[in-house]
């Protein structure tokens, strides 16, 4: 059995530890937000924050997160509330088609927690792992600095 916290719940699943992150989420445990696009930790759509920190969950395997807190995106707004991350995503217009937008958001709240004044060069390098084929980006580092100036402000 491994044991973990996934979106504050504490469960253990009888995975094989050489189980893929990205499968045991999606395929065992239904949490489809996670996407897998490369399968080779090159396009961040996989991301997933593991002890608040963003990791590729395409490059994990289950064993990996005994004893660990994962967040994923369907963890991330607290009830119907969304996440000022993803609030200012959506009011933005940073989301398009939606398949990067769950890595990208949960790759902005680690930057924001590491960073929580960053620079436009500070975000885009703070999401240069993540691939966007349809903003061109300029909508989510807008985003992003949004969610910056908000916490700045609370």
């Amino acid at each position: 059995m491994i044991h973990f916290t996934l979106n504050g719940e504490e469960i253990g699943t009888d995975a094989p530890p050489d189980r893929r992150v990205i499968d045991l989420l999606r395929e065992d445990l239904g949490l489809t937000g996670a996407k897998e696009s490369c399968g080779a930790g090159d396009c961040g759509a996989c991301t997933i924050l593991v002890d608040g920190e963003s990791r590729l969950s395409c490059l994990m395997l289950a064993a990996q997160l005994e004893d660990r807190e994962i967040t994923t995106i369907e963890g991330l707004a607290n009830g119907e509330e969304l996440h000022p991350i993803q609030e200012a995503f959506v009011q933005h217009g940073a989301i398009q088609c939606g398949f990067c937008i769950p890595g990208m958001a949960l790759a902005s709240v680690d930057l924001l927690n590491r960073n929580p004044s960053p620079t436009r060069t500070d975000i885009r390098h703070g999401l240069a792992g993540n691939l966007c084929r349809c903003t061109g980006y300029r909508k989510i580092v807008d985003a992003v600095e949004a969610a910056a100036r908000l916490r700045e402000n609370e």
